[in-house]
C-alpha cells in the first residue's frame, strides 16, 4: 500500500469515527443524491456511495438494503412539506409560501438533475414510478398547494368540489412551465402572479375578497 492510499484510508476512518447518528445518515444521503446526478440511478453502487460519503459500506448496509433504498429516503427528507396556517387564516398568504417551498426547496439544479435520472429509470420500471409517488410525493402531501387548499377545505373555507386534479395541478405547473421556458427559477411577483390570477380565482375567491371562514 503507497503512503497516499494510507493518507486516504486514514482519513475515511477519521470520518467514519467523527459521523454517527443522523449526522452520518445526512451525509450519506447527500453522496447518494450526488452520485445519483453523476452517474443515473442504474449505475449507483453501496461502494461508490460509501465512497462519495467517506463511510465503511457496511454502514451502507446496516440500515438500506439497495442504493435506490438510499435515494428514495434522501428524495423524502428532501422534499419539503407544506405548513399552512393552523386557523385556516390567510389563504393568500399559504398558497404564496408553497411555492415559494417549491421553487427554493426543489427547482435547485442537484434536484433537477436527481429527479431526472430517477425519472428516466422509472419510464422502463413501472414499480419505480409507484414508489417515488408512494413513498416520496404522496407521503409528503403530493402536489404543492394540495395540502393548503385541503386544509381551508376543512375548515369550510372553500368549496371541495371546486378541488379538483386540475385544481390541485395549476401551480405546480406554472412554476415548471415557467422554469422550462426561461431557464431561471420564477420570482416572487410571478408567484403572487399565480395565486392571484390562477388559484384563488380556480376556487371562487379573487384577490381582492379572500375566504372569511363563513360558509
Amino acid at each position: 500500500m503507497t503512503d497516499r492510499n494510507r493518507t486516504a484510508d486514514g482519513e475515511a476512518q477519521r470520518r467514519t469515527r467523527r459521523r454517527r447518528g443522523a449526522e452520518l445518515v445526512a451525509a450519506i444521503h447527500e453522496a447518494a443524491l450526488d452520485e445519483t446526478a453523476e452517474h443515473g440511478l442504474g449505475r449507483l453502487t453501496m461502494e461508490g456511495i460509501a465512497r462519495r460519503a467517506g463511510t465503511a459500506k457496511t454502514s451502507l448496509y446496516r440500515r438500506w438494503s439497495s442504493p435506490e433504498d438510499i435515494v428514495i429516503e434522501a428524495l423524502y427528507r428532501m422534499y419539503p412539506m407544506e405548513e399552512p396556517s393552523p386557523g385556516a387564516d390567510d389563504l393568500r398568504g399559504d398558497l404564496i409560501a408553497a411555492l415559494k417551498l417549491m421553487r427554493d426547496g426543489l427547482m435547485q439544479p442537484i434536484y433537477g438533475a436527481v429527479m431526472g435520472a430517477v425519472l428516466e429509470e422509472a419510464r422502463r420500471r413501472p414499480d419505480l414510478h409507484k414508489r417515488l409517488y408512494s413513498d416520496v410525493f404522496d407521503a409528503r402531501g403530493g402536489r404543492f398547494t394540495r395540502t393548503v387548499l385541503l386544509h381551508y377545505a376543512e375548515h369550510g373555507r372553500i368549496d371541495p368540489a371546486r378541488l379538483t386534479p386540475v385544481v390541485f395541478d395549476i401551480g405546480e405547473a406554472l412554476m415548471l412551465k415557467y422554469g422550462v421556458d426561461m431557464f431561471e427559477l420564477p420570482d416572487d411577483a410571478y408567484i403572487d402572479a399565480i395565486v392571484d390570477q390562477a388559484i384563488l380565482p380556480a376556487i371562487g375567491h379573487g384577490h381582492e375578497n379572500p375566504p372569511s371562514g363563513r360558509t
